[in-house]
């Protein structure tokens, strides 16, 4: 017999049964559901909305079904629907009648809202952690290349001279965003929507804050119809956790790309590698190459839930049923890629000689070129026009600009002299930009440290 099952005459068909329920994948909300059901509990023994003893039987009996899910003792019915009726029909088989009153003042639609808010919030916190954890690395990384010269690209060409350390830390601001998002997110889905009900609330005395207090939310839902139909909360989780999958795919394909022969900018780990099961040669970088994939899950697990949500007529729905399998997979996938993303970047081994050598390469100093006859009091737009003339002169003669002499420098202005060789030096160019923002290795160090300090406020998610 159904828990809801008086109201009607014939039983559910099997096919029904099986294509209800929701226990094969929301039995991943065990803990929150049952810490909420102990709160529960607690506060209608405390209002008296039922007996002390009955209370204190129901909590005694909700740890113990706690314990044997944790040790894997518990066998989950599928005719019991979900997460929250096979603990109700286990706690009532276990302590008796006492536990037909667990579910007084309460909603199973309150309810799945309460733990995936816990949910939510433990996975904000947990992401968080995961994200530190990356931002420091990336930190040692920078730290450890202040003076490593690299060519900078856009659209894939080269463009000009910087350093690893600054490429590093656009990475840093990209993940300290992200860190950032989360906490809003986790801020947001801090409110406790048990005492709802269906959709109304309920005539019992519940003392709602008193709940709210024992599972750490800090305040609660203002409106019940709202209270149990929101799922902006798993929607903003999704969205913090596809961006920083967007950020991850893009380091990835760089991380792919510095790997080829073509580049040889970096050497990947062994131990982060695979192989060909046919050309012996090969060293494949998969791992970047699997994370650059999933980012595309975690987006459909998004666009999933964005398009159940966008037709829903207040309150519950059961359509809703569809945000946790999106919830658990997105989570399951963000988690596996920082962890492994983070370990693969330790790793690696960056090659400052090939990336020098590249930047020498491709004319990066260009726009030093142009600034130099900037400075002799030539107006900008001119200077971009000689050194382009200069520029296509030295692809014929297959020169870098570097490599001109003194004279064919100023067969395109007289006023050129011996100094230009140091204005095009690579280093010398990256080290010019040290307005904020900029490559100079002091300002990287600079704002290395700014993020360092960033990074201890957060200090309280790191694992």
């Amino acid at each position: 017999m159904k828990l809801w099952g008086g109201r009607f005459e014939k039983a559910t068909n099997p096919a029904v049964d099986d294509f209800h329920s929701s226990i094969r994948f929301d039995q991943a909300l065990y803990k929150q559901d049952i810490a909420g059901s102990i709160a529960h509990a607690r506060m209608l023994g405390n209002q008296g909305i039922i007996a002390d003893g009955d209370a204190r039987a129901i909590i005694a009996g909700l740890q113990g079904i706690l314990a044997d899910i944790a040790a894997g003792r518990v066998q989950f019915d599928t005719a019991a629907e979900d997460i929250h009726m096979n603990v109700e029909a286990l706690l009532t088989q276990r302590i008796g009648d006492a536990g037909k009153r667990l579910h007084t003042g309460r909603s199973r639609n309150d309810q799945v809202a309460l733990d995936c808010r816990m949910y939510v919030k433990d996975a904000c916190g947990r992401a968080i952690g995961l994200l530190c954890a990356l931002l420091d690395t990336l930190l040692c990384t920078a730290q450890a290349h202040t003076h490593t010269v690299m060519p900078g690209f856009t659209h894939l060409q080269k463009a000009q001279p910087v350093t690893l350390a600054f490429h590093m830390m656009a990475y840093a601001e990209m993940f300290s965003r992200d860190i950032t998002r989360f906490a809003d997110c986790l801020a947001r889905s801090d409110v406790m929507p048990l005492g709802s009900g269906a959709l109304a609330g309920t005539t019992y005395p519940l003392d709602r804050a008193a709940v709210a207090d024992e599972l750490g939310f800090t305040a609660i839902t203002q409106n019940a119809m709202d209270g149990v139909s929101d799922r902006d909360f798993v929607l903003e989780f999704l969205f913090c956790a596809s961006t920083v999958m967007m950020h991850l795919s893009r380091f990835c394909e760089e991380i792919i790309l510095w790997a080829s022969d073509e580049y040889k900018f970096v050497v990947l780990d062994d131990a982060f590698s695979t192989g060909s099961s046919i050309m012996p040669q090969k060293k494949n970088p998969d791992v970047a190459e699997l994370i650059r994939g999933k980012t595309g899950r975690v987006y459909g697990d998004l666009m999933a839930l964005l398009t159940v949500m966008k037709g829903l007529p207040l309150a519950y729905n059961k359509d809703m049923q569809e945000d946790k399998e999106a919830l658990f997979d997105a989570c399951n996938t963000l988690f596996a890629c920082v962890d492994v993303f983070t370990q693969m970047l330790s790793t690696c081994a960056f090659q400052p000689q090939r990336m020098a050598d590249s930047a020498a390469g491709g004319f990066t100093n260009a726009t030093d070129a142009a600034d130099y006859l900037v400075g002799r009091g030539i107006p900008f737009r001119q200077a971009h026009e000689i050194i382009g003339s200069m520029v296509l002169y030295c692809i014929k003669q297959r020169k870098a600009l570097g490599d001109l002499t003194l004279a064919e420098f100023q067969n395109f202005h007289p006023d050129i002299d011996e100094d230009i060789y140091a204005a095009l030096d690579a280093i010398a160019c990256v080290r010019r930009r040290n307005l904020p923002g900029g490559p100079a290795p002091d300002t990287v160090m600079a704002h290395i440290t700014s993020v360092r300090e960033f990074l201890g406020r957060y200090h309280s998610f790191c694992q």
